[in-house]
């Protein structure tokens, strides 16, 4: 049975290569707008179920699509990919000294019979204050510009970050120990 990730992000795909696993990439493009009003797990997870059912439909069994969309969230507030270094400073100086949730939709679909699991996975991220001249050099680093939050916990920005609660993986983007089990749960092995 293949595994097939349907998403092009090298920091998911990173997860799974170093977790050992075996899998295809397919790109997954729908369009992440939230809709206004929709919590963060809601949205997440329907980002996520379009993105394994269009691959999906391109997919041969037998085999096992992964998708997953991750944000920041704030008090309420999604915080998604920058558009601009002045979004990523303002991200970063509105999550400066306090705790935010880093929230990931999982969706994987059996093929050929379709049978799925879904979960919201949240990790809780407590962040250094920091000041505008480190903000301005982590912005230098281009390293925050196309991660959701504005930052990478696994590259420089984990020196900003003393303690989190819960997955370390779900904050790079792919809660690796839930996928573990929905996997095992759907029959899934290497052999």
């Amino acid at each position: 049975m293949k595994l097939i990730l349907a998403s092009t992000s090298p920091r998911r795909a990173e997860i799974l290569h170093d977790a050992g696993f075996s899998f295809t990439v397919v790109a997954s493009t729908v369009d992440e707008t939230p809709i206004p009003g929709e919590p963060p797990g809601e949205l997440v997870q329907r980002l996520a179920d379009a993105k394994a059912e269009l691959v999906a439909t391109r997919a041969v069994g037998p085999a096992i699509v992964l998708a997953a969309d991750t944000v920041v969230t704030l008090e309420g507030r999604i915080f998604g990919k920058p558009r601009s270094a002045d979004d990523a400073r303002h991200m970063l100086e509105q999550l400066s000294g306090r705790t935010h949730a880093v929230v990931t939709g999982v969706t994987l679909i059996r093929l050929p019979d379709a049978e799925r699991r879904t979960f919201v996975e949240s990790t809780l991220v407590h962040f250094a204050q920091l000041s505008a001249e480190e903000i301005t050099r982590y912005l230098a680093t281009e390293e925050p510009h196309d991660k959701a939050g504005a930052y990478a916990i696994q590259g420089r920005a984990g020196r900003y970050i003393p303690r989190i609660e819960g997955d370390y993986f779900n904050i790079v983007g792919l809660p690796l120990s839930r996928v573990t089990q929905a996997l095992a749960d759907l029959g899934w092995s290497e052999d």
